[in-house]
């Protein structure tokens, strides 16, 4: 069974290789902003799950023979604001700014499409504690980091100097990465793509 993963994600993409997952990407080319506007009110864990079951669909339309993986990730902060990838340098200061000495929930949400449906699901969640932020650090930070991050939920690349803007984490590595790899990893067990 062909594995195909509907994302440009960088860390996805890592995530999968490093596990030693054969797999392909296509990109989905989901415009995600009129989705978040379709599907406004829903709960984060909703809205995470219903656009990786987006990315995937739309894959799976043109690979209908394959396991099309479909995630997507979401930071929530404390009061209910969802945050989307930063689309400039101050826009990210921003984020960093509203982030800084507060927890704030990342939604990592996985879908395997088959066949142009949903045949597995699942969305992990890890707790993120900012530490606080002096404007130096924030600056210092984007100097380094922006534009790389552009694409991050969040402002951060864990696996860099994303790691210092936190005191604390709860939960998977794997799900701060962008995707609950170790539940994904069980299905692709079951279906024949990894050995059991």
């Amino acid at each position: 069974m062909k594995l195909v993963l509907a994302s440009q994600s960088a860390s996805r993409r890592a995530m999968l290789d490093a596990a030693g997952v054969p797999f392909s990407a296509q990109p989905a080319h989901v415009d995600e902003a009129a989705a978040k506007l379709a599907l406004a009110g829903r709960p984060p864990r909703d809205l995470a799950d219903a656009l990786a079951e987006l990315k995937a669909l739309k894959v799976s339309q043109r690979e209908p023979q394959a396991l099309v993986l479909g995630s997507d990730s979401l930071a929530v902060l404390e009061d209910g604001t969802i945050l989307d990838k930063p689309e400039s340098r101050d826009q990210a200061a921003e984020h960093l700014r509203l982030m800084s000495g507060k927890r704030h929930d990342l939604v990592s949400a996985a879908v395997i499409a088959e066949g142009g449906r949903a045949v597995w699901r699942h969305v992990d969640r890890a707790r993120m504690f900012v530490r606080p932020l002096s404007p130096a650090f924030i600056e210092a930070y984007l100097d380094a980091e922006w534009p790389a991050i552009a694409g991050c939920v969040g402002c951060f690349r864990i696996e860099g100097p994303g790691v210092q803007l936190f005191s604390r984490i709860e939960g998977s590595q794997f799900t701060v990465l962008g995707m609950p790899l170790l539940p994904l990893l069980s299905y692709l067990r079951e279906r024949g793509v990894l050995l059991a």
